[in-house]
């Protein structure tokens, strides 16, 4: 008997396709900043909640269509963290993301009331986090003195690069 399972999601932010992130965006533009993904709903796709600034929160399905969600869904381990609209663009964009990183891992900071993050710091704190991943994961190939070229490395990131590729950049500039 031949059956067809239904594929989950592996809660990886970067598996997730664009046009299903953009449709995210869209919510997020239209009901709130931040969002979390369900780690609990079937399908290929998860259901998510949009929270405004306010602490009220709107739950979709993975066809973006409003859902009665059970609180139990997005609470604890059944949910990623909250994640920002900024950084649901830095991965439509791809920037930020690496196929070890699920969106769990994705650093969420809380700025004192009144403080004012401009992208630029936004988007450095990704390249933080993703060079970081990248260095937790792959440490122990690395030479040990290659947090020295940090500065450089980022900046090759935000040339365009993937951590992979700056860390092997530096890595044979400095160390072949």
């Amino acid at each position: 008997m031949n059956t067809t399972r239904n594929k989950r999601w592996n809660g990886h932010l970067d598996s997730l396709p664009r046009d299903f992130l953009k449709e995210v965006q869209t919510k997020m533009e239209a009901y709130g900043d931040k969002v979390q993904f369900s780690l609990v709903s079937g399908g290929g796709h998860p259901s998510y909640q949009v929270t405004n600034t306010l602490g009220k929160k709107m739950a979709f399905d993975r066809n973006h269509h409003l859902l009665n969600a059970d609180e139990a869904d997005f609470a604890g381990a059944n949910a990623t963290g909250m994640l920002t609209i900024d950084q649901i663009k830095a991965a439509i964009a791809g920037v930020g993301l690496n196929s070890g990183s699920t969106a769990k891992s994705v650093r969420v900071t809380r700025a004192s009331p009144g403080t004012k993050r401009t992208s630029a710091a936004k988007a450095n704190e990704l390249f933080a986090v993703e060079r970081y991943e990248y260095f937790k994961n792959n440490r122990q190939t690395l030479p040990p003195t290659i947090s020295e070229h940090s500065d450089e490395i980022t900046a090759l990131m935000q040339n365009g690069k993937s951590a992979a590729d700056a860390f092997n950049e530096v890595v044979a500039k400095y160390y072949s």
